[in-house]
């Protein structure tokens, strides 16, 4: 196999995996997105009235489907422009390389206890509260129309920023890596069909912005006290502390191939816990 055969084979490799990463990237959002969901249904059905038109010869509904065939991209793009330029922020947030920091396994563990600490008083004191933990994708878009606070995690400055009468309680804590970055900020809230109308603004902001991102948004409801989690565009409504605890545990462990150390880490500290037992 000679040079130039070896390039065009690499080459259209390269064509396919961008080609593959562009559906993936479509069909991943379009599922978060009731609109989009719609949208692309409709597509499915003129088309294959078209295909009917064409099969028995039906000459005038074929020629208004020609037409909205032509002019129906262009109207499409007018119509769901916020919906692309969400999709095409999403794309920009976006990060290659990962989370801004990654945790050690005692950062986490104490992100955790921190949280969950704060949760736990909010819970039994019915205050209201929504934090949003940043991933992969970045949250500096909300971060610079917020608060800045840039302070070390801890359960007592939660509790503070979502007591009663604070300015800052109404919106919502963002938390990079074992900081607490900003306080009172705003997110867009979810346009999902199939939400409780028990449901209130916090709940709407969380799975909002968990639409757009794979940011992971905790929420304290004022009325009942239940504790939830939005991740994904889903949202786990009412949970136990314990299970809160869990799933962050979880959803906040390091991709095993971005550090070899962190697994490292977490297996000797099982050994030290058998060797305890």
């Amino acid at each position: 196999m000679t040079f130039d055969n070896i390039t065009v084979l690499f080459t259209k490799l390269i064509d396919v995996l961008l080609v593959w990463y562009a559906l993936y990237f479509i069909l991943r959002n379009l599922r978060k997105n009731v609109k989009m969901v719609l949208l692309f249904k409709g597509i499915l059905i003129i088309v294959f009235v078209k295909i009917i038109s064409d099969f028995f010869d039906l000459v005038t509904i074929g020629y208004l489907l020609d037409y909205v065939l032509t002019w129906g991209p262009l109207a499409l793009i007018v119509i769901f422009q916020p919906e692309i330029r969400n999709v095409l922020e999403h794309l920009g947030r976006s990060q290659l390389l990962g989370r801004h920091k990654v945790l050690t396994v005692d950062e986490r563990e104490k992100l955790v206890y921190e949280i969950t600490g704060a949760m736990e008083y909010l819970k039994k004191s019915r205050i209201g509260a929504l934090m949003v933990i940043e991933r992969d994708n970045s949250l500096g878009e909300y971060i610079e129309k917020s608060k800045k606070i840039y302070a070390d995690i801890s359960s007592d400055l939660l509790i503070s920023i979502f007591f009663p009468n604070n300015p800052l309680h109404d919106g919502g804590v963002i938390i990079q890596g074992d900081k607490i970055t900003s306080a009172g900020a705003v997110f867009p809230t979810s346009d999902n069909l199939k939400i409780s109308k028990r449901l209130g603004t916090r709940h709407r902001a969380a799975l909002g912005i968990s639409e757009t991102g794979d940011c992971i948004a905790l929420i304290v409801s004022e009325e009942t006290g239940r504790l939830s989690i939005a991740m994904n565009g889903e949202l786990n409504y009412n949970l136990t502390l314990d299970e809160v605890k869990l799933i962050l545990l979880e959803e906040l462990r390091p991709k095993k191939s971005m550090l070899l150390e962190e697994d490292e880490e977490e297996e000797e500290v099982l050994d030290e816990n058998s060797e305890i037992d």
